[in-house]
């Protein structure tokens, strides 16, 4: 485990990194023995900088949860990060390309509780899927916009958990619908860049249930001293691979009868 003062300088210089827009060499490579709580020790620190600059968390996101994102990054388990308010962002929002570092696009569903979901803690009992939906206001289509603050060649989930699970922004747009309205597994997407599919998945590649990976979520936060509040906005997982984009491009998702959602970078 790393001491408080290694994981502050960590935090502080993930906090510089997102302002100058500069990636900072990969974190599990300079600090040997670096594991997965030092990594989400470092995600709390950055995210309380933040905050007491003045943003507010909105939510969380939730990574890595299907095989197509576990193949693309060589990495095995799930993991999360924080959403600020400022990251939400609306559908056929205009998106500075250069605001963030090698952008790419998620294809996703975002889960907004109407009732807080406390995790398993030590005495607890395990959130369920069905816990999940009972606690759920609405779910909505969401593109996800990956941002990077730590280089990205030959990452480890240890660099992936520190750099907030690599959450740039979010686009919400589509149909609201109420999660008993639909079979949320069979949800699909056709992912296109500038008139062309890029890439289509459907949700039950998100852990079998897009809802099962907020269960792991209510736990994995219980674990930390943390839960999930009514008002949250929850990310579940991307079910494409993640798609790159550049200046001047057009990204549109079509999710069917929960209609479309699209952002522009300029």
């Amino acid at each position: 485990m790393l001491n408080e003062e290694t994981i502050a300088a960590i935090a502080d210089e993930l906090v510089e990194a997102g302002r100058t827009r500069t990636p900072v060499p990969l974190l599990h490579t300079r600090y040997e023995g670096m594991d997965v709580e030092d990594a989400y020790a470092v995600q709390k620190l950055w995210a309380s900088r933040l905050e007491a600059e003045g943003r507010r968390v909105a939510g969380r996101k939730i990574g890595l949860t299907s095989k197509a994102m576990q193949a693309a990054t060589g990495i095995t388990e799930p993991d999360y990060g924080v959403i600020f308010d400022d990251q939400v962002l609306e559908n056929g929002a205009v998106v500075e390309w250069k605001r963030y570092t090698h952008p790419r696009i998620e294809v996703e569903l975002a889960f907004k509780l109407g009732k807080d979901l406390t995790g398993r803690g030590p005495n607890g009992t395990a959130v369920t899927l069905f816990d999940v939906l009972d606690a759920t206001d609405y779910v909505v289509p969401a593109l996800e916009i990956l941002d990077s603050r730590i280089e990205m060649e030959g990452r480890t989930i240890v660099d992936t958990i520190s750099d907030n699970a690599a959450l740039g922004a979010m686009v919400v747009g589509g149909r609201p619908v109420r999660p008993h309205e639909t079979d949320l597994r069979w949800i699909a997407s056709l992912l296109y860049r500038n008139q062309e599919i890029v890439e289509t998945g459907v949700a039950a590649g998100v852990l079998n249930h897009p809802a099962t990976g907020v269960a792991w979520l209510a736990d994995k936060l219980a674990q930390h001293g943390q839960d999930l509040r009514a008002g949250d906005l929850i990310l579940a997982g991307s079910f494409t691979r993640p798609m790159w984009v550049y200046e001047g491009d057009t990204v549109y998702a079509d999710y069917g009868p929960l209609g479309t959602v699209t952002c522009r970078f300029v």
